[in-house]
């Protein structure tokens, strides 16, 4: 087995975090007491919240409650299912600002969702209000929960529409709105999910539900007659607003369907005057390359080319075979602040990176207001050697200071999922080397333990096991235990005692004090000490990527034009 713990670091670089930002107002002690006081409790199972304890973390003890880190009183999750609660939604919840995942189901609560709920909780990733009473109307607030995951309203009593402004929750994974009394059309970006879970409302339909069917014909001939007297130019001014109005909404679509959605600006790219624009190659072609060869190579980027979707900042790649039988991948950046000559100057940085994990770029278009970028199509070549895409591209799509864009890849949610941030960018959300050590620990502890970052399976852990998989992993490691963690797949194989070395060297990098974290280039070190002995190869040190060779926790110490590690990959 041919195996590089070097390959493997620059691999996993691609980790990524994001974090929440912590207004004067939370007070998550404040927020256990308002929910402790406002809800009816008939089974007394919130009486073992008790608040007369001032020992720091002590929230972290009462049942339901999960916090960031035992030593605080943050929570991250508050589950209460099925404890016969009653009452309305707590506005208390507006003091635990730092929870991603509220689950309230299976209780009798009622009133209606608050609107404000995703201003209280603006980190929410999961979200669970079902089977309960709540009744009025779905919020269409909801859409502020950017980061969710999970929507479950099922077997409640909500009536009205389904927001269309929930469209924009492109994360959502998980829905459920069933046995409510919701009416109308099911949004067309919903028509993805099952049929289950808008099941048994009886004026739902749309999407994975039957067809609305046609309007009734004096309904018909009404409208019919409207626009027939309505005459020629209201038609047309209909249509210039229909297509102003559509192509500005697009571009704020994300995802597969909704960012491809409307042909617009492929059809602007494929227009005679923008067919001729050159390619700008970094090495000198055999062939000049047109925009007219990546519009016939990506049959003029049709969403059965899309590779990957991205997001609304980071881009839709496309599959591009040009006409030799070259096989490339275009990505069209969805928005990018940079003027023209500050774009071609990146380039030109960007285009002088090569490295034997590194997707080379190949090149760059710019048309209009367009930017397409052109790289190979090699992900692992025939060695199983893999390769990192979309290297530095976040300096690409982020806005500049001044310019009213977000500068914190940890604020803007494109750059990694919740369960891979460090304890402290709860309260400072700025990028710090030491939180991406973090971050990469958690994805060793992935790899030697085959767990997820936010959960370790009830079977592994135990089922009265409240934590994530650095709680998990630190606890046996503190009692001397390293060797349970290992993932049992692998376990027993001949390499126990590098796997060992491994999750140690994961535990460093995953303390919770920053001081007490490994810097990088110890990390580095370490893991290319334990694979000497796999014949781990020396050409990866001539990468111009050089690390911290001290402790010092600054955005400095990664060399690609001053970036962070988390901008090295999106």
């Amino acid at each position: 087995m041919r195996q590089s713990y070097i390959h493997l670091l620059l691999l996993l670089s691609l980790t990524a975090t994001s974090a929440a930002d912590v207004t004067t107002g939370e007070d998550d002690e404040k927020c256990l007491k308002g929910v402790q006081d406002s809800l009816g409790d008939p089974d007394k199972r919130l009486s073992s919240w008790v608040f007369t304890n001032t020992t720091v973390g002590f929230v972290c003890s009462f049942g339901g409650v999960s916090c960031w880190n035992p030593q605080e009183n943050r929570v991250i999750a508050l589950n209460l299912p099925s404890m016969s609660l009653t009452g309305s939604i707590p506005s208390s919840l507006q003091y635990c600002r730092s929870v991603t995942s509220l689950d309230l189901s299976g209780n009798s609560l009622s009133g209606k969702i608050p609107p404000a709920l995703c201003d209280w909780l603006p980190f929410l990733v999961s979200l669970d209000l079902s089977s309960n009473n709540l009744t009025g109307p779905i919020p269409s607030e909801l859409a502020n929960c950017r980061f969710l995951n999970s929507l479950k309203l099922a077997s409640n009593i909500l009536s009205g529409p389904i927001p269309a402004s929930l469209s924009r929750l492109d994360r959502l994974k998980t829905l459920d709105f069933s046995n409510n009394q919701l009416t109308g059309s099911i949004p067309a970006q919903f028509s993805s999910f099952d049929a289950a879970d808008f099941a048994n409302n009886p004026s739902l339909c749309g999407g994975p539900l039957s067809s609305c069917g046609a309007r009734s014909r004096r309904s018909l001939a009404i409208i019919i007659a409207a626009g027939v007297f309505g005459a020629t130019i209201s038609l047309l001014f209909a249509f210039f607003v229909y297509r102003w109005f559509f192509s500005v909404s697009a571009k704020g679509k994300m995802g597969k369907t909704g960012a491809e959605d409307g042909r617009w600006w492929a059809e602007r790219l494929g227009s005679t005057h923008n067919r001729f624009v050159q390619v700008s190659l970094f090495q000198k072609p055999i062939v000049k390359v047109k925009l007219a060869d990546l519009m016939v190579a990506t049959r003029n980027f049709h969403p059965d080319n899309i590779v990957t979707a991205g997001s609304s900042r980071a881009g839709t790649s496309y599959r591009a075979i040009l006409r030799d039988g070259s096989d490339l991948t275009v990505k069209r950046l969805h928005s990018c602040p940079l003027s023209e000559k500050a774009f071609r100057s990146e380039m030109g940085q960007f285009g002088q990176l090569r490295h034997p994990n590194l997707v080379p770029l190949l090149g760059f278009c710019v048309v209009e207001d367009e930017r397409l970028l052109v790289s190979s199509a090699i992900l692992l070549d025939d060695d199983y050697e893999a390769r990192i895409t979309d290297v530095c591209l976040t300096r690409l799509v982020r806005g500049s200071p001044g310019e009213g864009g977000d500068t914190s890849p940890f604020l803007n949610g494109d750059f990694g999922e919740f369960g891979y941030i460090a304890p402290e960018y709860a309260s400072n959300p700025v990028g710090t080397t030491k939180g991406d050590v973090y971050a990469f620990g958690v994805v060793l502890l992935e790899l030697a333990t085959g767990q997820e970052a936010a959960m370790v399976a009830p079977e592994v852990a135990g089922e009265g096991f409240k934590g994530n998989l650095v709680d998990w992993a630190s606890q046996l490691a503190g009692a001397g235990r390293v060797g349970e963690v290992i993932d049992r797949s692998i376990f027993g194989m001949g390499f126990d005692n590098e796997i060992v070395d491994f999750i140690k060297v994961a535990i460093g990098c995953v303390s919770a004090r920053p001081k007490e974290r490994f810097s990088m280039y110890r990390t580095y070190h370490s893991l290319k000490v334990i694979g000497t002995k796999y014949d781990a190869s020396e050409q990866y040190d001539e990468f111009p990527l050089t690390y911290c060779k001290d402790e010092s926790d600054t955005m400095n110490c990664y060399n690609c034009n001053s970036m962070s590690f988390l901008d090295l990959v999106i």
